[in-house]
C-alpha cells in the first residue's frame, strides 16, 4: 500500500473507464461468448461479460491496453459479477475461481507490459468486486418485508472465494465498488480482512458507493456521510462514489466525504445520465469539463469513469488532471 499511498500524495491517480461499454463495441455473438471451452454449454451465456476473460482473453487484454494508453494508472479486472451469487444466473458457480484468477492474470500481464516500456510510471491492477445482484438489508418481496434473498454469511463466503482468486492472479488493490447496500459491502470487507489475516497480507482496499438518485442516498437508505461512517472502521486506501449519476450530480456527495474522511477520495462517475435508449451521450470533452470542478475544489485523489466511458473519456480526464494538485489530506 505504501507505493500507492506515496503516489497519491504526489498526484491524482487515473482509474480506467467502463469495461461493458468497450465490450459492446465488439458485438460478440452467443458463439463468441461460448468460445471453445463452453461450446456445448447447456444455457445461454451471451451478456456474461466476465466469462470473456476465459473465452476472448485477447479482447479483454486489448481493452486494458487502451485504457493504459489513454493515461490510466489503474485498470480494473473484468470481474464485476464474478461471485458464486451473481454467476448463479448462468449456472457458472463452479467457474468462479477461474474467472477471477484469469481476469486478474490478464490485467497483471498488461500492466507489466507497460511497466517494461515505462518503468518510471507504475501501473496498478484493481480487483473489481461488485455488489452482486442481491441485497442483504432489504427484502426483494414487497409483500414480505422480513424476507432476505441472501445472508451476510452467504455474501462473506462468496466474496472470500473471489478475493482469494484475485490475489492469486496478482492484483495490487481490491476495489469494492458500486455499493448500493452497505451490508453487502461489509460482508466483502469482512472477507478481505479474513483473507489478509489468513495469508499475512495487507492488500489495500478501495471502497466506492453509489448514490442512486437525487435523494442523495444509497439504495439501502444511507446518506453520503452515513455511508462513510459505516465503513471507516477499516483502514482503507480510498473511499468515494461511482455509477448511477453523472459527474456534476456527484459533486456535493464527494464534497461531504472529502471534508470528513482521512482516506483518499475517489470518483468514477458515468458519462452523464442515460438517454431513452439506455445509452450515454456525454462526450469526453463534456465529461472532463464537469470533472474539472472536482479538481478546482481539491476533492479527489483518484478519478476515472463508469458506465458509458471509453479510453477517449479517460484521456480527456487524465490530460486535464495533470494541471491540478491532488487532494492534500491523505493518510
Amino acid at each position: 500500500m505504501s507505493t500507492l499511498k506515496n503516489i497519491l500524495k504526489d498526484r491524482i491517480l487515473i482509474l480506467d473507464g467502463a469495461m461493458g461499454t468497450m465490450i459492446q463495441r465488439h458485438n460478440f455473438t452467443e458463439d463468441d461468448y461460448r468460445g471453445e471451452q463452453f461450446k456445448e454449454y447447456h444455457t445461454s451465456v451471451k451478456g456474461n461479460n466476465d466469462m470473456l476473460s476465459l473465452t476472448q482473453p485477447e479482447a479483454i487484454k486489448e481493452i486494458h491496453r487502451q485504457y493504459f494508453n489513454a493515461g490510466a494508472d489503474i485498470v480494473e479486472t473484468n470481474t464485476f459479477s464474478s461471485t458464486t451469487i451473481a454467476m448463479a444466473d448462468y449456472d457458472m458457480e463452479e467457474y468462479v475461481y477461474e474467472l477471477n484468477y484469469q481476469s486478474a492474470k490478464i490485467a497483471r500481464e498488461v500492466a507489466d507490459e507497460f511497466k517494461e516500456t515505462e518503468p518510471d510510471k507504475p501501473r496498478f491492477v484493481a480487483g473489481s468486486i461488485g455488489p452482486t445482484n442481491r441485497t442483504a438489508s432489504m427484502s426483494p418481496d414487497v409483500n414480505d418485508p422480513g424476507y432476505r434473498a441472501v445472508t451476510f454469511d452467504d455474501l462473506r463466503l462468496a466474496y472470500k472465494q473471489q478475493v482469494g482468486a484475485l490475489i492469486d492472479g496478482g492484483v495490487d488493490v481490491l476495489l469494492v465498488e458500486t455499493i448500493f447496500d452497505t451490508l453487502n459491502a461489509k460482508a466483502a470487507l469482512f472477507a478481505i480482512e479474513e483473507v489478509n489475516e489468513e495469508r499475512n497480507l495487507q492488500v489495500p482496499i478501495m471502497v466506492s458507493g453509489t448514490i442512486t438518485d437525487a435523494s442523495g442516498r444509497t439504495l439501502s437508505g444511507q446518506t453520503a456521510e452515513a455511508f462513510l461512517i459505516s465503513i471507516s472502521h477499516i483502514d482503507l486506501l480510498s473511499v468515494g462514489f461511482n455509477c448511477a449519476l453523472g459527474a456534476d450530480q456527484l459533486t456535493p456527495y464527494l464534497q461531504v466525504v472529502s471534508d470528513k474522511s482521512k482516506f483518499a477520495i475517489s470518483a468514477h462517475p458515468n458519462a452523464g445520465l442515460p438517454n431513452a435508449f439506455g445509452e450515454y451521450d456525454e462526450t469526453p470533452k463534456e465529461m472532463a469539463g464537469k470533472i474539472k470542478e472536482y479538481l478546482e475544489k481539491g476533492l479527489i485523489n483518484i478519478v476515472g469513469g463508469c458506465c458509458g466511458t471509453t479510453p477517449e473519456h479517460i484521456k480527456a480526464i487524465a490530460d486535464m488532471a495533470e494541471d491540478y494538485s491532488t487532494r492534500s489530506t491523505v493518510g
